[in-house]
């Protein structure tokens, strides 16, 4: 039987790991969905094509994705310390998970926005409708379902990376199955760990899916 201690570290666990995963997310976006709307709009078939710009995000975009997480978790090791003031613990692994994130998103809304009807951006475009018109009234208003349930997958791929930063001592469940489930082979706590990693993102799943309904419904209507 667990005793109390366990049971309450589990629960500590569940909180580090939503806090990094919400906290990341956010963050993520916040950095991920101008680089999205800019990669859509300086394209060459974009609003206002820009080549450079264009080139200069799309490169960014593919380095920080082509880098395993945990190799970037410590190469970012440095400025997590300068940025939090340590390398370890939930609050410094938001840093690499935020700029795991944030290309990944960025990619994800450049993929929704591309979706949006041509047609429907040249109208905008005929009754003289201004660059940030243009992104907020059209392609954010035409993508919102789709946008949303990338959001939906991106959470839950932020969720599967703060557990990896388990393996450095990056907090949350991940780090309490590696500690005991891995190095003291308490395999019970192992499975109940990953139960609770897999309910986490069916429950993120089912939200996104809820909002995305409510919002597609409410446009048909």
């Amino acid at each position: 039987m667990w005793d109390s201690t366990i049971i309450m570290m589990i629960v500590r666990g569940i909180g580090e790991t939503l806090y990094m995963t919400l906290t990341s997310t956010l963050l993520g976006y916040v950095l991920g969905l101008p680089m999205g709307i800019l990669l859509v709009i300086c394209a060459k078939d974009g609003i206002r094509p820009n080549a450079f710009v264009y080139k200069i995000f799309d490169l960014i975009s593919n380095i920080f994705r082509s880098i395993p997480f945990l190799i970037l978790l410590i190469l970012v090791m440095p400025l997590t310390a300068k940025l939090v003031g340590k390398s370890y613990g939930s609050t410094a692994t938001i840093v690499p998970l935020t700029f795991a994130a944030a290309p990944y998103i960025a990619r994800m809304v450049e993929s929704s926005l591309k979706e949006v009807d041509r047609g429907v951006i040249e109208a905008a475009q005929s009754m003289g409708a201004s660059t940030w018109e243009i992104v907020w009234k059209v392609y954010l208003k035409e993508a919102r379902t789709s946008l949303i349930v990338n959001a939906t997958i991106a959470t839950g791929t932020i969720l599967g990376y703060s557990a990896m930063a388990g393996t450095v001592g990056g907090g949350g469940l991940g780090d309490i199955a590696i500690r005991y489930g891995y190095y003291r082979y308490q395999v019970d706590i192992m499975i109940v760990t990953v139960i609770i990693l897999v309910l986490l993102v069916q429950l993120f799943q089912s939200i996104g899916m809820l909002i995305s309904k409510k919002m597609d419904r409410r446009r048909i209507d």
